[in-house]
């Protein structure tokens, strides 16, 4: 990624900031506006936010459009990717100028890994973050999965408003089978295409957690889908009662978890807070990995105030791991990098929506 420009994006009026390929540290005091910028970087990459805030959250107070224009080089080719923020209507997206309509379109251009404090927590909170962090992973680096997980969740959506429906008008009951038909289909896919990614996955967060912990722990990661593909039919077609009874589709992959296992411990519920915070970032770190095997590219990593939640042998094991990678880290002083005698390529003060190159 070579620069930004935000226009009317949160507390940004006008910025444009350019940053070099090694690493870029934004310092300043809290609520300054470092991580909006973190933010718009991943909106190019994948137009959702990171925090799941709505386009018009995003837009900056009384203003009722905002513009990202981000600049990226992949294979020694320049790619301009702009994204227009609406108050009232869906977001327009060009690259290189050129409207284009789908999301997938923009997907693989720009490849990010987002790291904050939050993230931390993804190992002891409940399924859905980690759902979404198998999404928005799957997402970027698979086409065919996004295009299978959207029509699933516009399906399951249309279900759970016919079940609703039926309280009322019984006589609709014979639509539901048309409905679970395209469920089916669309939840078997992307069943297995979540089992062979967790598959691979588990490989590599295996061998990063064993360095981080001293080769004191192995930790084993399992994906612990609510139905297998095969069953997920006859397992439909079983709570079709219950769920007309309580309006909800109950089975399927919107239900999906992940397990994560030290010994026969599953630190999710049993784990002391380190296990899940070093479980967490080599979670984390394997995403890297992850996006390099399966598409050959080195993924922007964004690191959020992210080292002063960790201790000093998780902060030098993610400084230590980082040193190829482009990475824009935010915190609020630069004394851990200089403790470290850590490379630091570009830094840049932000202060008050303001951000000044050092």
């Amino acid at each position: 990624m070579k620069s930004i420009e935000l226009k009317n994006f949160r507390n940004y009026e006008n910025l444009s900031i350019e940053f070099t390929e090694g690493t870029n540290i934004l310092f300043g005091d809290n609520a300054q506006g470092k991580t909006n910028i973190l933010e718009a970087a991943y909106v190019s990459g994948t137009t959702k936010s990171h925090k799941g805030s709505k386009d018009k959250e995003m837009i900056q107070f009384e203003k009722d459009e905002s513009h990202i224009r981000t600049l990226v080089e992949k294979n020694e080719q320049d790619f301009q990717i702009d994204i227009h923020l609406k108050k009232n209507r869906s977001k327009g997206i060009a690259v290189n100028r050129i409207p284009i309509k789908k999301a997938s379109s923009l997907f693989g251009i720009l490849n990010i890994v987002f790291f904050s404090p939050e993230d931390l927590n993804i190992i002891k909170n409940g399924p859905s973050q980690r759902r979404r962090f198998l999404d928005l992973e799957l997402c970027q680096i698979d086409k065919i999965y996004l295009s299978d997980l959207t029509n699933y969740n516009k399906i399951l959506n249309q279900r759970n408003k016919l079940l609703k429906e039926l309280v009322f008008h019984r006589e609709l009951i014979d639509t539901l089978s048309v409905w679970d038909m395209q469920l089916i289909d669309y939840g078997q896919r992307i069943i297995r295409r979540r089992d062979t990614f967790i598959k691979e996955l588990a490989e590599i967060v295996y061998n990063i957690h064993k360095k981080i912990s001293g080769n004191r722990e192995e930790l084993i990661l399992t994906y612990e889908p609510d139905t297998n593909a095969e069953q997920l039919e006859a397992e439909l077609e079983a709570v079709r009662e219950k769920d007309m009874k309580y309006c909800q589709t109950s089975v399927g992959p919107h239900r999906d978890d992940l397990l994560f296992q030290i010994g026969d411990a599953d630190i999710r519920k049993f784990g002391s807070q380190g296990q899940q915070r070093t479980s967490a970032l080599s979670l984390k770190m394997s995403e890297i990995q992850m996006v390099k095997n399966l598409i050959h590219d080195t993924p922007v990593l964004l690191l959020d105030d992210v080292l002063s939640e960790l201790d000093s042998n998780r902060q030098n094991y993610l400084l230590a791991s980082i040193h190829d990678i482009q990475t824009i880290i935010t915190c609020t002083g630069l004394d851990e990098f200089v403790k470290n005698r850590f490379r630091i390529d570009r830094v840049f003060e932000v202060r008050n929506g303001q951000v000044k190159l050092k």
